[in-house]
């Protein structure tokens, strides 16, 4: 993987890239991940590809000075910038997005169907509401006690340690939530990541209209396991792009991009 640095506005937004293909993939990861969560995908990748790798804002190796709000406007600007300076604008874009990158990749599609050719969907956010997610940072008074939480949390580990006990919780989610929240720079870094990335939420609707008028493939990839992102949401999206839109469930849990698992995402990125 080459690494790149792009200025964009008064912040540098980093990139990994690997091939030199005509076939442009940008690869979007997930929550408190990096552009190098796809760095395994380089010995596997299809010849006729250039693989494109995103840090977002307050992830990786990416300055953000432009405060709390990130847009879905800024991705595509930024995307058509790394485009140009690769010589690559001709070409139409396959998108891969992981996790929190789902949810990137399905509003990316939203405002651009006509220059997405398709889009491979791990274990994505986005097709479906959460509501905690909607109420921490779309809702002022949810924002508000979000950002007083990830200040004061011990309330907050008592509601869910509770919540846990009397089963509204899944162990999983209960596991993950300790995790994420168990140090300030941590709950620091959920707040501005959270806030930041508010600004993408797909309009379902639109988006399977996009799939459906402009003829897109799109390719969806879920672990058996998973309780973070249950594939249950996916057989609900699936319904009336049946045509253009596969499932495939794999033996696994929620962090899908493994090596082990490189040939089932090549043969969803390729078929």
């Amino acid at each position: 993987m080459e690494s790149f640095s792009l200025a964009y506005k008064s912040s540098k937004i980093h990139y990994n890239k690997t091939g030199n293909g005509e076939r442009i993939l940008f690869c979007l990861h997930g929550y408190g991940e990096s552009c190098n969560s796809f760095d395994f995908t380089e010995k596997y990748i299809i010849a006729d590809f250039t693989l494109i790798a995103i840090d977002f804002p307050f992830h990786g190796k990416t300055i953000w000075n432009e405060g709390l709000i990130f847009t879905p406007k800024d991705l595509s600007n930024i995307i058509d910038e790394i485009i140009h300076f690769l010589s690559l604008k001709n070409s139409k874009i396959y998108l891969l997005g992981f996790s929190m990158g789902g949810r990137v990749a399905l509003n990316l599609f939203q405002i651009n169907p006509g220059k997405i050719e398709k889009i491979i969907l791990i274990a994505p956010d986005g097709l479906h509401i959460n509501f905690w997610y909607w109420f921490a940072t779309q809702n002022y008074l949810g924002n508000k006690l979000f950002h007083f939480t990830m200040q004061h949390p011990a309330w907050f580990f008592l509601l869910l340690a509770f919540s846990n006990k009397i089963k509204l919780v899944n162990q999983s989610i209960f596991k993950f939530a300790n995790y994420y929240l168990h140090d300030k720079q941590v709950r620091i870094d959920l707040y501005n990541r959270w806030i930041t990335m508010r600004k993408f939420k797909p309009d379902i609707k639109k988006v399977k209209k996009n799939i459906r008028d402009d003829n897109i493939q799109m390719r969806l990839l879920y672990g058996e396991y998973d309780r973070v992102i249950r594939y249950t949401n996916a057989k609900k999206f699936m319904l009336g792009i049946e045509a253009y839109c596969t499932l495939s469930i794999i033996d696994s849990g929620h962090q899908l991009l493994q090596e082990k698992n490189a040939d089932v995402i090549v043969r969803l990125i390729k078929n």
